[in-house]
């Protein structure tokens, strides 16, 4: 060790000074049992301050003896991986990416360790503020202007590895999962990490649907933590500031633009920062260079229907993260018609479970009554495949020969199949009627609604009373059926929709997972929902005065029209429901039309 020409007492201890001997002569010396320069070169390597040129130094030696690094030498190997390469030099970062290819190559076990030490760089790194001792904060580096060259390198890591292994994409779907940061962390942190993963789905296409079902289930999470009344109200509550002893107007200005694209829900807000990074990776890989890809996005759609039937499907209550097929689907008529055609499959199959129908149902009336890209000839061939499969369904209950009754646990894909076709036809009517009112008003009439509604199964009872009080008011209008005298008598009659398991006359509460949601109700989120909003049918006031029902009917119909048109919904025992706020007034309907026409009952080609 060489110290002449070193003054001690005024200058700092030089970093490039080496204790103990070369990393294979420690090695060696281990082998013999003296362990002083293994643990010194341990400690060595663990030191915060360590220079770039220390770091290059060890790296070549440990490169020059990688076949005595065996599984004998984890807790060493594990210290050199955690050496701070990114960030440094770019001799650093090289010499530590050849480490990496020779370690992976000659020493497979360490193949999860190295893939656990790239992932680890995929957030922010950690800063600590530090005050008398005590650790005041704790908490992602957000001006770390390094970032994207950071992970540039991780990845550039990772592509190493695979390189020099290729099974490596088996290992890495759990390392991937036990890294994904917990989902009440910052949303600059979880948003790091879902953009990385989105990365490597570009370069390891194998694991792509298992890392976009990873990323939904914890988009899921967060979705159904935060409740569309808890966004509603937080943004209430940040628009209507409480009036304080301080005039604070002045300090918020300079806040207040960054403030207003934010959500006011925590969990809302890292929700929307995660929806702007799946639908921008959407976007990406449906188009090149400016130009829609077929085939890319055919492959995109296959697996974001798979993670759809998984998981979203089954998911009550789920409020956004759905929309990312929403989104997809307005590419190209043909993913819309493909994913409602995918919804009635799973509707009339009476394999599936009864639960996953009914969701099928309410996604499928919700998309066709929301999504402005599905033209209403796509409509009009859903409603046909609808209303024959509930004509079918009605036939087979008249001539069973068994005692029909109003039971939503014996036919809940029935009443949700009605439920969507009240609901497609509230919203989309009228543009069903307004280019050709003769012969829009000849298809109502086709449908024979009249027969549905009048039907023992009665589903004016059970579907949600805000949906067949405008549909009620709809049809009369139009002369289609008139539903008033039904609905009356419904209001005048107490009779259980639902069967209690236990037997007895009693009435008990609905527990049908559709109670109070159609999955495409209005998006919440800002930032991600600029994106929604021009391919988004919100409701248009259909509360004209030629819709009000008879005299004799609106007395009792009236508590529910108002709740309907204010966006509030009456709940009671054995209806399937809809979100409050399902009938928001914002822009008008859509205007759209001119699809090829579609055979009733051919399925819809991709």
């Amino acid at each position: 060790m060489e110290v002449e020409g070193r003054d001690f007492l005024n200058s700092p201890p030089v970093k490039t000074v080496r204790f103990g001997g070369s990393v294979a002569e420690t090695l060696d010396k281990l082998r013999k049992g003296d362990k002083s320069d293994y643990e010194l070169l341990k400690h060595q390597l663990a030191d915060p301050d360590i220079k770039d040129a220390q770091i290059i130094s060890w790296l070549q030696e440990f490169r020059s003896c990688m076949t005595q690094l065996t599984k004998d030498h984890e807790q060493l190997i594990y210290t050199v991986l955690r050496l701070p390469w990114v960030g440094r030099s770019q001799a650093v970062v090289d010499e530590f990416l050849a480490f990496l290819s020779n370690l992976v190559s000659a020493q497979t076990v360490y193949l999860c360790a190295c893939l656990k030490m790239v992932v680890s760089h995929f957030t922010p790194k950690r800063v600590t503020i530090c005050e008398g001792g005590v650790d005041i904060s704790d908490s992602e580096d957000e001006e770390d202007t390094d970032l994207p060259r950071n992970f540039d390198l991780c990845h550039q890591a990772l592509q190493l590895i695979i390189k020099y292994v290729p099974s490596t994409s088996r290992f890495l779907m759990p390392v991937l999962q036990n890294g994904f940061p917990f989902v009440q962390k910052s949303p600059r942190t979880l948003e790091c990490y879902v953009h990385n993963l989105l990365r490597l789905t570009v370069y390891i296409p194998s694991i792509r649907r298992d890392v976009l079902e990873l990323i939904v289930g914890q988009l899921l999470k967060l979705d159904v933590s935060a409740s569309r009344a808890e966004i509603e109200e937080a943004e209430e509550n940040q628009n209507q500031p409480e009036e304080g002893l301080f005039d604070m107007d002045e300090d918020m200005t300079a806040d207040q633009p960054h403030r207003t694209n934010m959500m006011a829900h925590p969990v809302a807000e890292r929700l929307d920062t995660l929806m702007v990074v799946l639908m921008a990776y959407i976007r990406d890989v449906c188009n090149v260079d400016g130009s829609f890809h077929a085939e890319r996005t055919k492959e995109l759609y296959k697996d974001l229907l798979s993670v759809f039937d998984k998981l979203i499907l089954p998911t009550h209550a789920s409020g956004h993260v759905q929309y990312m097929l929403f989104y997809l689907c307005s590419f190209k008529l043909a993913l819309a018609e493909a994913f409602l055609d995918h919804l009635w499959k799973v509707l009339q199959n009476p394999t599936q479970p009864a639960i996953l129908r009914q969701a099928a149902a309410g996604y499928m009336g919700s998309f066709m009554a929301r999504a402005k890209f599905v033209p209403v000839l796509t409509v009009r061939a859903c409603l046909d495949l609808l209303l024959t499969w509930i004509h079918a369904y009605i036939d087979n209950q008249d001539s069973s020969g068994r005692q029909v009754c109003c039971d939503i646990s014996l036919h809940g894909p029935f009443y949700a199949a009605c439920q969507a076709v009240f609901y497609t036809l509230v919203f989309r009517h009228r543009a069903m009627l307004e280019a050709n009112m003769k012969k829009g008003l000849e298809y109502l009439q086709s449908l024979n609604l009249e027969r549905l509604v009048m039907c023992q199964l009665n589903p004016l009872k059970v579907c949600l009373p805000s949906v067949t009080s405008m549909f009620a008011a709809i049809t009369r209008k139009y002369q289609v059926v008139f539903c008033y005298t039904i609905i009356e008598r419904n209001n005048r009659q107490v009779l259980p929709v639902v069967r209690s398991s236990a037997g007895g006359d009693g009435v008990i509460t609905n527990t049908n997972p559709l109670d109070s949601f159609f999955p495409f109700d209005p998006y919440l989120l800002k930032r991600s929902g600029q994106l929604i909003e021009p391919l988004y049918q919100a409701w248009d006031d259909l509360a004209e005065t030629d819709l009000l029902p008879p005299k004799t009917a609106q007395q009792a119909l009236k508590e529910d029209e108002d709740d309907f048109l204010s966006g509030e919904t009456p709940h009671g025992d054995g209806v399937l429901g809809l979100t409050p706020s399902s009938y928001d007034s914002n822009i008008c309907s859509p205007n759209g039309v001119g699809s090829p026409p579609m055979a009733q009952h051919q399925a819809f080609k991709f």
